[in-house]
Order: structure tokens, then C-alpha cells, then sequence
């Protein structure tokens, strides 16, 4: 027979739960490889991660843009992360991944990477003494995990508001 406990603990354990939760959300990073580059993205600030629908292209844009993907009824703008700085492109087939980032932000944006790499802690990583870059303010600190594999955290914000970003239409 089940064991049976008062609504009040009921809810008392399910606010605990949920606030465990969110601590152990806050203190975890979603791991992409876009190109050659290892990246962490505050799991705070990743949305959805899927396998890539259909692109629709749109003319005119610059070579990043892939265009736009259709996610359950809503479009979203694809940005190819790699191509994005500069990398060959990522052919949106096998392992890569559409990120979902802007939603947090009400900005109907995803990433294309060229895989998911999973959930990593904070504390598995050191931090890596390299200067910010001004032109880049959306890359965030270098770390190093225990392999010796370096990452660079993604400031989701410093991204999605940067002119660059932003400006898609070809110059």
C-alpha cells in the first residue's frame, strides 16, 4: 500500500524538488561544437535543442543566415554559428542541431551547430587567462575542462543584441 503524507507535505517536497532544481539549473552549461569551436551556453539561457527541420532560404542575406526553420508553427531565423565567425559552413544534416535562443528573449532565433556535446558543470572547468575582444563582445571567458579541451562561454544577450547579429541583409 502506498504511504500516504498530508497535501502540505506533498507541496513542501515539490518546493523543495523544484528549488533543487533550479539550483543545480543555474550552475549547469549546455555544451555545442559549432565549426572547430567548443562552446557553453548557461543552460539559463539555452532553449530547445532539435534535429534540423527544412531551411527555407531567404535572398539577399548574407551567407550565415540559412534561413528560416519552422518549429512547431512559429518561425525562427537560423543563424550557421560557424560560418558566423568566420568557419566553414555546417551542413545541416547527421549530428547537427538547431539551438533555440532568442525564445527567452522573445526573439524567434536559433543557432545551427554542428552538435550538441550535453550538460557540463560549472566547477569541471578553469578558467584561461585571454584578453576580451571588443569586436566580439558576445565571447565570453575561455575555459579549459580537465581533458585540456578548451570552451568559450557565449554571452546569449551580448549576441542577440550586437548590429552584426542582428544585420543579416547582405551588404
Amino acid at each position: 500500500m502506498a504511504k500516504r503524507i498530508s497535501l502540505h507535505e506533498f507541496q513542501a517536497g515539490l518546493a523543495r524538488r523544484l528549488a533543487d532544481a533550479k539550483d543545480s539549473r543555474a550552475s549547469a552549461l549546455l555544451g555545442v561544437q559549432a565549426g572547430k569551436r567548443n562552446w557553453l551556453i548557461d543552460l539559463t539561457e539555452a532553449g530547445e535543442i532539435l534535429a534540423v527541420p527544412p531551411l527555407a532560404t531567404v535572398p539577399l542575406a548574407e551567407h550565415w543566415f540559412r534561413g528560416l526553420a519552422s518549429v512547431r508553427g512559429n518561425l525562427f531565423g537560423v543563424v550557421d554559428f560557424a560560418a558566423f565567425h568566420g568557419d566553414a559552413p555546417i551542413a545541416p544534416v547527421g549530428q547537427s542541431r538547431l539551438l533555440l535562443i532568442g525564445v527567452r528573449h522573445s526573439l524567434n532565433c536559433a543557432l545551427l551547430v554542428t552538435r550538441a556535446l550535453g550538460l557540463r558543470a560549472v566547477e569541471d572547468f578553469e578558467p584561461l587567462a585571454t584578453p576580451p575582444d571588443p569586436d566580439q563582445p558576445w565571447i565570453g571567458d575561455q575555459v579549459q575542462d580537465a581533458h585540456g579541451t578548451h570552451w568559450t562561454r557565449l554571452k546569449v544577450s551580448e549576441l542577440l543584441n550586437h548590429a552584426r547579429f542582428l544585420d543579416a541583409a547582405q551588404s
